[in-house]
C-alpha cells in the first residue's frame, strides 16, 4: 500500500486532504517509507554494507584520514594532495573561539550534559558569526563548526572542573583526532599514534549514515529555510535522545557495571527475563550486522593488547556480544565496540565530541537539495469530527 501511496502524497496540490485510506496507511517510525533523495549514503542494502558516496565504509576506514573523509562528504570527491592540505589549513584557521562565546561556556555548570554544551556552543556561536548569505556560507560554516566543536566542548569542560582557560589553538599539523586528544588532555605533548588512529576510525564511522533520526530532524528544519546552526541545533538535540547518540552513553554505563564476563551472562539473563532492553544491540537498518562494528574491533582488540592495558572491558564486551547472538539472533551495533576501544577518561568524552561530525556536513547538502517543506499527515486515534458543541449554560453531569 505504501507504493501507491508514496507517488499520491506527492503529488497533492495545496489545500487537498488525503482520503481516509490513505491517512490511515501508517508506518510506525516512517519504517519504510522514503522520505527525501540522497547522493551521500547508502544505509543497509541487503541487510548490510554502508558507503560514503559509493565508496565502502570498510575502504574509507582502512584507506583515509577522518579530514579525507570529511572533504568526500562535504565536497563529492576525494581530495587531491594540494586539496588535503589546503583544507587542513582550513581547518586549523578555524579552531579558536570568540571570546563571547568562551564568555557564555563560563557560565555553564559543571554538571551540564556535555551534549547541551555543544547544542548551546553552536547556537550561540550563530549570533556572532550568523549566517547572512546562506548559498554562499553552508559550506564554511560546516567546515567552522567541524574545527571548533572539541574547542567548545574542552573549554567549558577544563573551565568548570578546573577553572582553567585552555588555549584551543592547537599545532597546525594536528589532525582532527588529534586536536580532540590534545585538548582532552590538555597536554602539548606527542600523543599515541595507536590513540590517534582509533580515534580518527572512530570519526570515520560515524561521519554519515543516511536519514538517521539526527540528520532527519535537521532536514525538517532546514526546509523550512531556517538557518544553518539552527539545522545543526536541532539535529544535536535529537542526537542527545537516549535511542539515538545517547544508546552509546547507555551501552557504556551497562558494559561497566559488570564485574567479568560471567557477570555479564548473568545479568543479561536477568534483563532478558524482565523483558529489558539491551542497548547496543539490533539496529532496523542491518539485519545482518552492523559493518562498523567489526572495523572498531579490531581498534578495541590492538588496544586491550598492548602492554599494561586493561583488557577486562574489551574481554566483558566480547562476552556480551557472544550472548547476544546465541540468546536473541542480534548483532552489535557500533557503540559498545567503540566505547571498549578506548581508555576510559576518553570513553567518557568520546561519543559527545563526535557529535558534530555524525550532523555538521550533513545539512549542507539538505539545504541544496531539500525542495519541499515536509507537511506529512497523521493518522486520526482520537474522536473523529461532528461531536456536537455544548452550551455554555449547559449542566455538566458526571
Amino acid at each position: 500500500m505504501l507504493r501507491r501511496l508514496l507517488p499520491l502524497a506527492t503529488r497533492l496540490p495545496l489545500g487537498v486532504r488525503m482520503n481516509s485510506t490513505a491517512a490511515d496507511s501508517y508506518s510506525k517510525g516512517l519504517a519504510g517509507v522514503i522520505a527525501g533523495k540522497s547522493s551521500i549514503s547508502t544505509v543497509g542494502l541487503k541487510g548490510t554494507g554502508l558507503t560514503y558516496r559509493g565508496y565502502a565504509i570498510e575502504d574509507l576506514c582502512s584507506q583515509c584520514t577522518f579530514e579525507e573523509v570529511a572533504y568526500l562528504l562535504l565536497f563529492k570527491e576525494l581530495p587531491t594532495r594540494t586539496q588535503l592540505h589546503s583544507f587542513q589549513d582550513t581547518i586549523a584557521a578555524n579552531r579558536a573561539l570568540p571570546v563571547p562565546l568562551r564568555t557564555v561556556l563560563e557560565q555553564l555548570p559543571r554538571d551540564a550534559h556535555p551534549m547541551d554544551v555543544l547544542r548551546t556552543g553552536c547556537s550561540t556561536l550563530g549570533t556572532f558569526e550568523p549566517e547572512t548569505h546562506p548559498n554562499e556560507q553552508q559550506v564554511n560554516i560546516a567546515i567552522r563548526l567541524i574545527s571548533c566543536y572539541a574547542s567548545m566542548l574542552f573549554y567549558w569542560y577544563h573551565f568548570s572542573h578546573f577553572g582553567k582557560r585552555i588555549d584551543t589553538g592547537t599545532s597546525k599539523k594536528d589532525s582532527v583526532a588529534e586536536h580532540f586528544l590534545h585538548l582532552l588532555h590538555d597536554d602539548p605533548k606527542k600523543i599515541d599514534p595507536l590513540c590517534a588512529r582509533t580515534v580518527d576510525a572512530s570519526l570515520i564511522l560515524y561521519a554519515e549514515h543516511d536519514f538517521n533520526a539526527s540528520t532527519f530532524a535537521a532536514r525538517v528544519t532546514c526546509a523550512t529555510l531556517s538557518d544553518f546552526y539552527s539545522c545543526i541545533t536541532s539535529a544535536i538535540g535529537t542526537l542527545r535522545g537516549p535511542l539515538h547518540g545517547g544508546a552509546n552513553e547507555a551501552a557504556m554505563h551497562m558494559l561497566e557495571g559488570f564485574k567479568d564476563e560471567m557477570d555479564a551472562r548473568q545479568q543479561l539473563e536477568q534483563m532478558f527475563a524482565r523483558k529489558e532492553l539491551v542497548m547496543g544491540f539490533g539496529h532496523r537498518m542491518y539485519k545482518h550486522g552492523d559493518p562498523r562494528s567489526p572495523l572498531i574491533k579490531e581498534f578495541a582488540r590492538a588496544l586491550s593488547e598492548r602492554p599494561n592495558s586493561d583488557a577486562k572491558l574489551f574481554r566483558i564486551s566480547e562476552a556480551v556480544e557472544k550472548t547476544m547472538l546465541e540468546r536473541k539472533q542480534m548483532y552489535p551495533v557500533q557503540e559498545g565496540l567503540l566505547l571498549s576501544a578506548h581508555p576510559q577518561r576518553i570513553r567518557r568524552q568520546l561519543c559527545l565530541f563526535r557529535t558534530w561530525i555524525f550532523t555538521a556536513p550533513l545539512p549542507t547538502t539538505s539545504v541544496a537539495f531539500q525542495q519541499c517543506f515536509l507537511l506529512p499527515f497523521s493518522s486520526l486515534r482520537g474522536p473523529r469530527a461532528g461531536l456536537p458543541m455544548l452550551s455554555s449554560n449547559a449542566k455538566i453531569t458526571d
